[in-house]
């Protein structure tokens, strides 16, 4: 977004991500609409909150954020979650996966070494 092109809800950080995306009119967000342009930030590697979301679409709307109805909310919600679950799990990350825990009684004959320890030496 442009100084003469100034979108309501839009900030100086939000609006460096969607330049970065290719999106840098109102024109450019109505053609791809609130979902899809979220998404272009979130894949390019940004962390953008639900806020982002709001936002872009109170700048299509011309009103503020919070006057957004909660049922469009949830809708954008319900549609950027969905978008969100077709990602390609994240690079370099494994996938998260159940955590189990393992608990020990207090009178196992296994202890467990301090810091300290000597290897071999064990209470």
């Amino acid at each position: 977004m442009t100084s003469t092109d100034k979108l309501r809800n839009i900030g100086p950080k939000s609006a460096a991500w969607l330049r970065q995306v290719g999106l840098r009119t109102r024109e450019d967000l109505a053609a791809v609409g609130t979902v899809e342009a979220f998404m272009r930030v979130k894949r390019a590697g940004f962390k953008p909150t639900l806020n982002l979301l709001y936002a872009i679409e109170g700048a299509l709307q011309d009103c503020h954020w919070q006057e957004i109805p909660d049922t469009r909310r949830s809708e954008l919600i319900i549609a950027a979650d969905a978008a969100i679950a077709q990602l390609p799990p994240p690079r370099y990350k494994p996938a998260a996966a159940p955590v189990t825990t393992t608990q020990m009684s207090e009178d196992s004959s296994m202890a467990m070494p301090t810091l300290f320890d000597e290897p071999g030496e064990r209470d």
